[in-house]
């Protein structure tokens, strides 16, 4: 009984597999494109799935998954908004990443471009609501695609692997995958709601 029940893990996570990299593939690639889907909280309950499971490389999956699917998803929407750019009429998909790039940060995102040039981009994924402020700087800058994905590929690499770290963080804590899940959703939304707070707790000052 003990092979059938190991096999029946195995044909579990095997099917888990095949359905569950390509969906967190495209949601994290629709939600690089259409900032309303929460990817870092894709990433996070995906890792705590993998950590509960007995595939080796399950992890590294969700890794290399995520990043991949952030990386191609950034660059389609920064090729999009050069389009943009280049139009006399703009573009829908430029007018969406200027709407979510307030003018104060995209002030400062400039400043930090043309002080600190790549390394900027890499850490705009790292803070919440960073990304388009810093991609709207690096169009309006006029970076050509390939510099941008240069600087963009390790900031992806970054993104997945913290994101990942927290549902990690989050399946080890608890021996049942939906209380990881539920403590990796929390904890992602404490860090991505922690400099919003921060702000305003200065601004209050």
């Amino acid at each position: 009984m003990t092979w059938l029940a190991a096999a029946s893990t195995v044909s579990a996570e095997s099917a888990h597999q095949a359905i569950g990299y390509p969906t967190l593939f495209v949601l994290v690639l629709v939600g690089a494109l259409v900032p309303v889907v929460p990817t870092g909280v894709l990433v996070s309950t995906a890792a705590v799935v993998a950590f509960h499971q007995t595939a080796p490389l399950a992890l590294a999956l969700v890794f290399v998954t995520a990043s991949l699917a952030a990386f191609t998803g950034d660059a389609t929407l920064y090729w999009l908004g050069r389009r943009g750019m280049k139009s006399k009429n703009g573009s829908r998909w430029l007018e969406a990443i200027r709407s979510r790039a307030p003018e104060e940060r995209l002030e400062q995102a400039q400043t930090k471009l043309a002080e600190h040039g790549v390394a900027v981009l890499v850490l705009s994924r790292l803070v919440p609501a960073g990304r388009l402020p810093v991609m709207l700087a690096c169009l309006l800058a006029k970076w050509p695609m390939r510099r941008f994905a240069r600087g963009n590929f390790p900031a992806c690499l970054a993104w997945a692997v913290t994101y990942q770290l927290i549902g990690i963080l989050g399946g080890s804590l608890f021996p049942e995958p939906w209380e990881g899940v539920v403590a990796a959703v929390a904890l992602t939304l404490a860090v991505s709601a922690a400099p919003t707070v921060w702000r305003r707790i200065r601004a209050a000052g």
